[in-house]
């Protein structure tokens, strides 16, 4: 396997998160947490620079690694639950908050309501990987951030 192709795998599965024999999009947003951390001692213009970056990265990783797999969207690829949960934190304040926003973007995520289930076909298959969770973890984390104000 070539270089590129094993970085797509790495990132694309987080390092590994995404396969988890068990709830991998749960696994690969509980390892979003630790970025979590590190991205907090960045201004919150600079902390979502970099999860754009990510965004980016994601979205070129799932693409990669979903046509490599000849799947649409494998539960492998867990970068884009990294990319939500970071997002949901980023807008949440306060150890409540930041619970109701992983609670909320993990059941978004899952439910799918309205346009984030539209947007998860989106073309070419990275996209359409990617745009859910984003959308999913930014309402995760507006809603956290309205509802409670610790």
């Amino acid at each position: 396997m070539e270089e590129r192709a094993r970085w797509a795998r790495r990132i694309a599965t987080w390092f590994g998160c995404g396969n988890a024999p068990v709830a991998p999009g749960t696994v690969g947003a509980l390892g979003a947490i630790p970025l979590h951390v590190v991205l907090g001692v960045l201004s919150p213009g600079t902390r979502l620079v970099t999860i754009a970056a990510l965004t980016a990265l994601g979205t070129w990783s799932a693409d990669r690694l979903a046509r490599e797999l000849g799947e649409e969207d494998p539960q492998s690829i867990v970068i884009d639950e990294v990319v939500g949960t970071l997002l949901a934190l980023h807008f949440a304040r306060g150890l409540g908050g930041k619970v109701l926003a992983f609670a909320a973007f993990r059941a978004l995520d899952v439910i799918k309501p309205w346009i984030i289930d539209d947007v998860q076909r989106l073309k070419p298959p990275g996209v359409g990987i990617m745009a859910d969770d984003v959308l999913a973890g930014l309402a995760a984390g507006l809603l956290a951030r309205f509802v409670r104000r610790d």
